[in-house]
């Protein structure tokens, strides 16, 4: 597979790039999963113009085609989640058992989107005039840019591009250039399914290109896009010069609360799988552990206990429950933020040691800093690593205030047995979605998924709520 080059699609056909990359498994430098085409400018401006002219087509598609195209891509993935899983851990670094989860829950959400094309209904009003009717209907948006990041590199493309298909537009996907392979495998499957010439592009290649020509570009009619803050803030204001319809979702610093009253048990597996696995590569993941001075200290010490348990290797490796960092740029950026919360003070209460495998690879054996403050940087910026620092606070009150002192504000978590602090905690994160005795890491493809403040910006992703985003609503008035 190494010596193969994998080409983008554009208006039905695979064609060679301007150049080619190699893609290279963090867990193992030495291999190589495939050489993938660059798209230029010229490339990306061709593939909108081909989706222009396939959405035209695909609009007029009847349902039952548009459901038969997604449950079939849906079923595939989920047929073939072993060799698709695996790919995904050798490229992006996540343990096999993640990697195959991925998949299979991207199957799922084309499937739950072939369900949608046959739930899309309109509705009909009488007019404040005499002998009017009025119905409202929803239709496509258009042609949609998709651009997505590397850290789940299947299923954020599975969430954009299957609603997007289903109400009736045109795509052009372009994923992380550090995540290809998976990208290129999505598109393989949804070529095989007779879409209209153009309807589905795939454009690998460098932001500062392919990206660059999609956000700034007038002829799309939306695009969305998943990735950091600072790019996201240059997404939404390229895409405002031409009034382009834009869903962003971006950085978190999202909190588990503990409180006094909590099951340890369940304080620990939440903390532990919400931090550390998929190696703390996860927007929802909880880097700040906001805990009660009453359960603090045996908390901590619990955590660190189930943290000497967890292995850290290839992620290939059978018993590994944490991969490889990303790539070297990311591990440099993980070995930054450890040092800088030394500096700040900081308690270093266990692991953040850079660990060798039998091959060479990037990885990180997960942290946990104690005696942190909510104001250090480690409790600020978004390190997107397996790091994650315990804030002690006296009660509640003081939890909570605290786990809304960010500018951020996507998953927040709470472990309690009270019912009125569960109730309280609901109401008053800021957060656009919560979590009670349950990892911050971890949502439904059948329900909405945002954030507010700094983490998202324009319609939700996910469930009904997508149709938001990927429709426009037309009124029409009768007069018999």
């Amino acid at each position: 597979m190494s010596d193969s080059i994998f080409r983008n699609y554009i208006a039905g056909e695979w064609v060679e790039g301007k150049g080619t990359i190699a893609n290279i498994s963090p867990a193992d430098t030495s291999d190589v999963i495939g050489h993938y085409a660059q798209a230029d400018a010229a490339q990306t401006e061709a593939a909108i113009e081909a989706a222009i002219k396939g959405q035209e087509a695909w609009q007029q598609s009847g349902l039952e085609q548009r459901y038969s195209v997604l449950m079939a891509i849906g079923d595939e993935l989920i047929a073939r989640k072993d060799e698709l899983g695996r790919v995904l851990a050798r490229e992006e670094g996540k343990t096999l058992a993640e990697g195959v989860g991925e998949v299979y829950r991207s199957g799922q959400f084309f499937h739950y989107y072939a369900a949608e094309v046959l739930r899309q209904m309109g509705e009909t009003a009488d007019s404040v005039r005499p002998g009017v009717e009025i119905e409202t209907r929803r239709e496509p948006v258009g042609v949609v840019g998709i651009i997505t990041p590397w850290n789940f590199p299947v299923a954020t493309g599975a969430w954009k591009i299957a609603p997007a298909l289903a109400f009736g537009n045109a795509v052009v996907f372009k994923p992380a250039n550090q995540v290809p392979a998976s990208a290129w495998a999505l598109t393989e499957i949804i070529s095989r399914q007779g879409l209209p010439a153009g309807t589905f592009n795939l454009v690998m290649g460098p932001g500062a290109e392919v990206g660059n020509v999609l956000i700034n570009s007038r002829r799309i009619n939306a695009l969305t896009f998943t990735g950091s803050l600072e790019t996201g803030r240059k997404v939404a204001a390229a895409t405002a010069v031409n009034l382009v319809k834009c869903q962003l979702e971006m950085g978190s610093k999202n909190a588990l609360v503990v409180l006094d009253d909590a099951d340890l048990e369940t304080a620990v597996e939440c903390a532990v799988n919400g931090a550390f696995f998929g190696t703390g590569q996860k927007c929802t993941a909880s880097s700040r552990l906001i805990v009660t001075e009453g359960i603090h200290d045996r908390f901590v010490e619990a955590v660190i206990e189930r943290m000497r348990k967890l292995v850290v290797g290839h992620p290939l490796k059978e018993g590994v429950h944490i991969g490889a960092v990303a790539d070297g740029r990311q591990m440099e950026q993980n070995l930054k933020y450890l040092e800088i919360a030394k500096q700040e003070g900081a308690t270093l209460a266990f692991g953040g040691e850079v660990i060798s495998e039998e091959t060479e690879g990037y990885f990180l054996q997960p942290a946990l800093f104690t005696n942190t403050r909510n104001e250090m940087t480690i409790n600020r910026e978004e390190a997107f690593a397996p790091i994650a620092s315990v804030i002690k606070v006296k009660d509640f009150e003081e939890a909570l205030a605290t786990l809304n002192d960010t500018h951020y504000g996507l998953t927040g978590g709470i472990i309690t047995q009270s019912l009125k602090y569960a109730s309280e905690f609901k109401r008053r994160a800021k957060t656009g979605c919560v979590m009670v005795n349950l990892p911050t890491a971890g949502t439904d493809y059948h329900v909405p998924f945002g954030g507010r403040k700094d983490s998202s910006f324009g319609p939700r992703e996910q469930g009904a709520y997508a149709k938001e985003f990927y429709t426009l609503v037309k009124t029409t008035y009768i007069r018999a």
